[in-house]
């Protein structure tokens, strides 16, 4: 069998040169055909190499690894993608599964087990983390039976609906930090992803949106 034809996509260029030294002893299973550091690079970097896969972080700066995702899957319906991310939340996983990626792994993978996974996808198959696979399983199962947080079936994760309960009652960034005990920086990080998962690009739409999905009364 020929090796799989693997481009990596990631926002920060030390990362995706760990990713090919990992890969290094495997080229007669994975050959790394090419890179690109962000999303807007990563299109035209596949569009002329046309790799067997594409792996690819989550969380890039500007266009997410998500939103790379459902453009390539617009563009070519059989392209396989598969995530790559520090985040173990099932919510991203469901988020991933839903623009058409092919897999959700987690960099903590071991290099064997990252070629292992690869070469499952390029013959068609669905990679996913094992830990988060049962506890996806275990979500969606509560989800159907409305036994889950405000905003969880549009994406939401947990603490992001507790941010967003906050945003709609009127605090302030410090307000939310000081009441969740957390960083600034991390309400804003959070702030980011909401306005992403509900297609708003400020606090006055997201609390429109809440209200008008009903995710808060």
């Amino acid at each position: 069998m020929q090796p799989v034809r693997l481009v990596l996509v990631d926002d920060h260029e030390m990362v995706i040169e760990g990713l090919k030294a990992m890969l290094t002893s495997f080229g007669d299973r994975v050959e790394v055909v090419g890179q690109a550091v962000g999303a807007e690079r990563a299109l035209s970097v596949i569009a002329d190499l046309d790799p067997d896969v594409v792996l690819c972080d989550v969380r890039m700066q500007g266009a997410s690894g998500l939103d790379l995702c459902a453009d390539l899957r617009d563009r070519d319906p059989g392209r396989k993608v598969v995530m790559l991310s520090v985040y173990d939340d099932e919510q991203y996983l469901f988020q991933a599964l839903r623009v058409g990626a092919r897999g959700y792994l987690l960099k903590s993978i071991s290099s064997d087990e990252l070629v292992r996974q690869l070469e499952f996808v390029h013959r068609g198959e669905t990679a996913i983390d094992p830990g988060m696979a049962a506890r996806a399983v275990d979500t969606a199962a509560r989800m159907q039976r409305d036994e889950f947080w405000p905003g969880a079936r549009q994406g939401l994760t947990q603490r992001e609906s507790e941010i967003l309960s906050c945003v709609v009652n009127g605090l302030s960034n410090k307000g939310i930090a000081n009441k969740l005990v957390i960083g600034d920086e991390t309400v804003k990080t959070h702030l980011r992803s909401i306005y992403r998962k509900l297609g708003v690009t400020d606090r006055t739409g997201a609390v429109a949106t809440a209200l008008r999905e009903g995710i808060y009364q």
